[in-house]
């Protein structure tokens, strides 16, 4: 899976360039592409990540993480890979992108929906995320409850909205 890396990022690229058009300006969006937007390798080692593909090609992508990581990609600042203790912390959701000729056909539903199910075998009892404003809408549709938005700085005075997101789950 570590060689579909190139792959992944080109469907990251093209998710976040199309689909987060209404909710950010290109600015934000290519900020966010230099380390808060990209492919989380520990997440695939981890064999918590999860794609999609049609006639060869990526459709969507996404996962879940039992380390500390709450969002961002290799090239992030935030990382923290100790691991949760499904006893007291909640399963991170990760790294949802799904390809624009694809949007809201159920691909980011599925893919969540084998996150919580992986998640929920593994011992946790809740989920939490931080969503794109986008992503937002896939949560909520699928049980999240939102918590305050945050201003995540990209640097060069720029910043993006996110909103942290937690769910109970069924096991």
């Amino acid at each position: 899976m570590l060689d579909d890396a190139g792959p992944l990022e080109q469907l990251i690229k093209l998710s976040a360039r199309v689909l987060s058009v209404p909710d950010y300006d290109a600015a934000q969006i290519e900020a966010a592409l230099l380390g808060t937007f990209g492919v989380d390798t520990q997440l695939v080692r981890d064999g918590t990540y999860f794609v999609t593909e049609n006639d060869g090609g990526l459709t969507g992508c996404g996962g879940w993480g039992r380390r500390r990581t709450l969002f961002g990609g290799d090239a992030g600042r935030a990382r923290d890979a100790a691991e949760l203790d499904p006893h007291v912390d909640a399963a991170r959701i990760r790294a949802f992108f799904v390809h624009p000729e694809y949007a809201r056909q159920g691909i980011g539903s599925a893919i969540l929906a084998s996150c919580e199910f992986d998640a929920a075998a593994s011992g946790f009892g809740r989920t939490e995320l931080m969503a794109t404003l986008p992503g937002v809408r896939l949560y909520a549709a699928r049980g999240y409850v939102a918590g305050d938005p945050i201003e995540w700085p990209l640097g060069s005075g720029r910043s993006i909205t996110f909103v942290p997101m937690t769910k109970h789950l069924d096991r």
